[in-house]
């Protein structure tokens, strides 16, 4: 957890990409991890200062009127004349997604120097970034910099999506966070050893000096792992009005970073972080517009 209290009291900052979702039915829905955990803060009255960029299109401006209706700072978002709005490409089987990512998005180009300046009013208590936004080293001498300049814990939700990433840097972002959320695959990826869950978060929380791994282990629940073993775990919520399963992982990642701001219990935590990610699983996206979904998830 923090500190000391006045970290708890200051707001997130989230850094990295925003984009558009495009559905086999020709639909988009506005989204990307590090945005959906942004738009889901703000729900749950965090206030977050949300970094990215977007291009100077018609995507673009849809970002920003969003962002604005929702009630969200939109001073960390740059705008690019030359990169487009991200997007990506879903195909759903059986509900589950597979994503197609585009290259050379605006996201991919977020200016240090701006980044730095529009993060520089004292007032961040944490940082959250994905691993997505660290494959071009534009965005990743970004973060670096708001890194150094803020001196905040880092929470860190891993995104493996091949090609886009490479062990060195996810390992590097994982030895500057103090918690890290990845999901069962991921967790034997990086840890590099046989075992079970509980084994792997250990080598991993171990390794790169975490104070909690949150290995999130889809219809077997989630456990939350310091260098000891398990402190809390959390078997899922059933539903049956499962619509899809796009950004199930980026609403748990909000609740956990809402407890670490509240001073939950680690079992609190993963209790309301299933539930609401439940809840977003019911709907069509990663996020949604109705405040009394905010407040049940507290």
């Amino acid at each position: 957890m923090f500190e000391n209290a006045d970290a708890a009291m200051r707001r997130p900052l989230v850094f990295g990409e925003v984009l558009f979702d495009h559905f086999p039915d020709d639909s988009a829905v506005l989204g990307g991890a590090p945005f959906n955990v942004a738009w889901h803060l703000q729900g749950f009255g965090l206030a977050p200062l949300f970094v990215s960029r977007v291009g100077v299109d018609e995507r673009g401006v849809e970002v920003l009127e969003a962002m604005s209706d929702w009630g969200m700072d939109i001073t960390g978002v740059q705008r690019d004349l030359t990169c487009p709005t991200g997007q990506v490409a879903i195909t759903l089987e059986n509900g589950q997604p597979s994503y197609e990512i585009l290259e050379d998005q605006a996201y991919d180009a977020v200016n240090p120097e701006r980044a730095v300046t529009v993060a520089g009013n004292g007032d961040i208590g944490l940082l959250y970034h994905g691993t997505l936004a660290l494959r071009n080293p534009v965005s990743r001498t970004a973060l670096a910099h708001l890194r150094a300049a803020s001196e905040v814990p880092v929470f860190l939700d891993v995104n493996l999506r091949s090609p886009w990433y490479d062990h060195a840097t996810v390992c590097s972002a994982l030895d500057g966070a103090r918690w890290a959320k990845l999901n069962d695959e991921e967790l034997a990826e990086l840890s590099g050893v046989d075992g079970d869950v509980e084994t792997m978060a250990q080598v991993l929380a171990t390794r790169h000096d975490l104070e909690a791994v949150v290995a999130t282990l889809g219809a077997d629940g989630a456990l939350w792992v310091d260098h000891e073993g398990i402190v809390a775990a959390e078997k899922p919520v059933r539903s049956a009005k499962i619509v899809d399963t796009v950004g199930a992982g980026d609403a748990f990642a909000s609740v956990c970073i809402a407890g670490l701001f509240n001073d939950w219990s680690p079992e609190r935590i993963l209790r309301s972080a299933h539930g609401f990610a439940v809840q977003i699983c019911e709907i069509r996206g990663a996020t949604a517009r109705n405040p009394m979904l905010y407040k049940r998830a507290k």
